[in-house]
């Protein structure tokens, strides 16, 4: 197993509720290590309300070959000239060592203005609600961080929560809104640019859930750009929505389109490298003909062009999809998508999707909510997906607003499910499932490790543990 970071964002911190803290389970038993604004060498202290984990990302900024671990504490609060500046938020890297993270490590704390001089600081911005890291194809490490409460002005025109991001690669900082050259849409109120985010080493995209198209308030967009820098700036490559030619559906004012977004390296078979990039989008608002907020997901194909073309679309009345549409299950609150060996080319047998639905009941529970896995991508989705919850695929006893489905990520090997609102007893702090893929599958047996507080080494002690985005 390998090491697994997990949030807890509204955990109490050295006296201050919803401070929140990351603990880190090594591999092969080696500890736990627990990282907060209380840890040594961090550059702030725990308040109440901060969410230090509220968002994390994994990768190796500095290239000395140990990971770091990036933490989006999106409501801290920054003081400037004496004046507090409620909700401006905070990221803190934490480097890693040959020993782990946490206690020795070196800490390097960033506002928006402290990450990017050109920026300012400013309330409500909610900088770090969104992060993604990796390398690119080069191998030039590149972070991301959301800041979708962002305002942008235009024309001495001030547009509240448009939304931005933060661009590092390498030494190039850079801030992108959709007011920058060649990025597609319009800078309005509540576009919320920034929102969620996704990335290979090829691609990344970022989600604006708010956006406007025609008339539907908050039907939602997702732009896609590659690594490739001009001037500082990566290159925008693809803008996506429900009016887009090829996309499935028609914006609705609600549908959240990009709500949650998951990218995945994919090889063409004219290809001998993963040249292309799947590209998963949640529409957890989407309304199933009269049947409000049942939600649905797109997967996209992204070429190097920028074209693009549909996989496959659905929601809970596409053929053979087991369920039914109902009211407020919120199909697509989240996506995780996954290529699951990228060394050939990609079919049905190497990508899994997983969905979540928060909303979804049993027949004796409500809101207790489920996992959706989805395998082939095509036409014929619905031939062998499965429906997991707790007590059926997943361990635990499905309990009423349990919400699983609402924390959820994948990798290669595993697919993480978090429940960070548990109401089953003994799990009420939180718990974390990683199944891996050949259990998901059905073809091995290995079993389900699962973590929370109290088990394992962890201390027994938080309140939302397994929180993910």
């Amino acid at each position: 197993m390998p090491d697994t970071a997990i949030a807890d964002p509204d955990a109490t911190v050295s006296g201050a509720k919803l401070a929140g803290l990351v603990r880190v389970v090594y591999g092969g038993g080696k500890g736990v290590a627990e990282i907060s604004q209380a840890t040594a060498g961090m550059p702030a202290s725990p308040e109440a309300g901060d969410g230090f984990g509220v968002s994390i990302a994994a990768y190796d900024a500095d290239s000395d070959g140990c990971s770091d671990l990036v933490v989006g504490t999106p409501y801290e609060d920054v003081v400037k000239d004496g004046v507090n500046i409620v909700n401006a938020g905070a990221i803190y890297i934490i480097h890693g060592t040959p020993n782990g993270v946490g206690a020795g490590s070196v800490i390097e704390g960033y506002t928006q203005a402290g990450l990017d001089s050109t920026t300012s600081t400013e309330a409500s911005d909610w900088f770090g609600f969104a992060v993604k890291a990796g390398a690119t194809a080069s191998g030039s490490p590149y972070l991301i961080v959301g800041v979708p409460g962002e305002n942008v002005t235009v024309d001495g025109e001030t547009y509240a929560d448009a939304g931005c991001i933060e661009y590092v690669q390498g030494s190039s900082k850079k801030a992108l809104s959709e007011n920058d050259p060649g990025v597609p849409g319009v800078v309005e109120a509540n576009d919320r640019f920034g929102y969620s985010l996704t990335g290979t080493n090829r691609y990344f995209a970022v989600g604006s859930p708010g956006e406007a198209i025609g008339d539907a308030e908050f039907a939602g967009s997702v732009t896609v750009f590659n690594h490739t820098l001009s001037g500082g700036m990566p290159t925008p490559i693809a803008g996506l929505d429900q009016d887009s030619t090829g996309i499935a559906g028609v914006p609705e004012a609600g549908d959240g389109f990009g709500t949650s977004i998951s990218m995945t390296g994919s090889r063409p078979s004219d290809q001998t490298y993963n040249s292309d990039a799947l590209l998963a989008i949640g529409m957890p608002g989407e309304d199933v003909g009269t049947v409000a907020d049942a939600g649905g997901v797109a997967v996209v194909r992204v070429q190097p062009s920028g074209a693009f073309t549909q996989v496959t679309a659905m929601d809970a009345t596409t053929a053979d999809v087991e369920g039914d549409a109902v009211a407020g299950d919120a199909m697509g609150q989240r996506v995780a998508i996954a290529n699951t060996d990228s060394s050939v080319v990609t079919s049905a047998a190497t990508v899994r999707l997983a969905v979540g639905e928060p909303g979804k009941d049993t027949a004796t529970v409500k809101d207790t909510g489920a996992v959706h896995i989805f395998r082939p991508l095509d036409s014929a989705i619905g031939t062998a997906d499965r429906l997991l919850t707790r007590g059926s695929g997943l361990p635990g006893t499905a309990t009423a607003r349990d919400y699983t489905g609402m924390a959820l990520t994948v990798g290669s090997t595993n697919l993480y499910v978090g429940v960070p609102y548990s109401k089953a007893a003994g799990t009420t702090k939180g718990v974390l499932y990683v199944m891996p893929w050949t259990d998901v599958d059905g073809t091995t047996k290995t079993g389900t490790t699962t973590y929370q507080p109290g088990s394992g080494g962890l201390p027994d002690a938080g309140a939302a543990f397994g929180a993910m985005r």
